[in-house]
């Protein structure tokens, strides 16, 4: 029998990526996308870009993980009897969303989602994305077995929602479900291109920087930015990473950190974005809370620079990034390494042309 393989959170940054990735390994498998009807014409156009002979195995489901039966009515019990594995990428990532709507999503959400995959007689394998920042606020060293930490505090609700979610998950598979956890760091555009459906993350940054007339640029350094690391990956390595790993039998049970192995200070992107937009960057240091508070209160600043109070955190997070299971997994594959100069020009250049895109997430 075909294997029948759900994917929640299609037409996503990842999802649109992963699916086609997904099937080409199987030329007899067929996917079901769980899709909100508010994104239905979206994954539609989605799935018709897509090879014809992929595109005639993507069948568009509405559905809704928030729901105790994923919105599937009485689709359920027959969906359950065919599903052999579970790509659940469906979550609110946006850090400034209120705690209500990211429990809803991402906590029950994925509660629901387990439930269903417990249900699935043939499942063969839940596929989770969660985010290397279930860390939270961990100062330290932060290992791909971690997950609940002594002293773990949250930036903000998404951190929250996603640790909690990711335990929820960890449960189920110590009472015997099988699964496989991905943890992304900060995901931005493809590495040879910058592309990208929303302008966060460091786009806030690289988008303030070409807003002002050259050729100097000013731009606030929280913190000591020679010292704080931010790990961030292009799009492509993560959908490449998690189509070789869901793809092996040898790693359900685990969790990897998809993640820069050797991530970049602060001001080490800051000095690149500087060169590949033409700007001679004055860094002002600036105390974190002085900036959270100058951006979520004083009238105009965080419209002048477009960056979020909520993103100022990330310039002075105290965690690194263990990634040995990801690079012992991926060892020969390069999967893990990319010209890291090469792609910060190409996210400058894609800012460039693309200025006026949204920075605002799926909801």
């Amino acid at each position: 029998m075909p294997s029948t393989i759900l994917f929640t959170g299609y037409p996503g940054f990842l999802g649109v990526e992963l699916l086609p990735r997904v099937l080409a390994r199987d030329e007899s498998a067929e996917a079901v996308c769980l899709v909100q009807e508010r994104f239905l014409s979206l994954a539609e156009a989605r799935v018709a870009d897509l090879d014809p002979a992929l595109a005639a195995r993507v069948r568009l489901v509405t559905g809704d993980i928030t729901e105790l039966d994923l919105g599937l009515g009485d689709a359920w019990d027959g969906l359950a009897a065919v599903v052999t594995e579970i790509y659940h990428l469906a979550a609110i990532y946006d850090l400034s969303v209120p705690r209500e709507a990211a429990m809803r999503v991402n906590v029950e959400g994925t509660r629901h989602v387990c439930t269903f995959a417990a249900a699935c007689a043939g499942l063969a394998r839940l596929h989770y994305v969660s985010t290397c920042y279930v860390s939270g606020r961990y100062a330290g060293i932060y290992r791909e077995d971690d997950l609940v930490k002594e002293g773990q505090t949250f930036n903000n609700h998404y951190e929250e929602t996603k640790h909690l979610a990711e335990v929820i998950v960890r449960k189920r598979m110590a009472a015997g479900l099988p699964a496989t956890i991905y943890r992304p760091a900060v995901v931005a555009g493809d590495a040879a291109t910058g592309e990208t459906q929303k302008l966060d993350g460091i786009y806030y940054i690289i988008r303030w920087v070409l807003r002002q007339p050259g050729p100097v640029a000013v731009v606030p350094a929280l913190g000591d930015p020679s010292s704080v690391r931010f790990n961030v990956v292009p799009r492509d390595v993560v959908v490449r990473a998690i189509a070789e790993l869901s793809g092996r039998a040898d790693t359900v049970g685990h969790c990897y950190a998809i993640a820069d192995p050797e991530p970049m200070t602060i001001a080490q992107i800051l000095d690149r974005i500087g060169e590949a937009a033409d700007r001679s960057l004055v860094k002002v240091w600036l105390p974190v809370a002085v900036a959270k508070a100058a951006l979520a209160y004083v009238p105009g600043v965080e419209p002048l620079l477009g960056i979020p109070a909520d993103a100022a955190d990330y310039f002075v997070h105290p965690t690194y990034y263990d990634t040995r299971h990801a690079e012992a997994a991926l060892a020969g594959t390069g999967l893990l390494s990319w010209d890291r100069e090469a792609w910060l020009r190409a996210l400058v250049a894609f800012t460039r042309e693309h200025m006026e895109m949204a920075s605002d997430a799926m909801v």
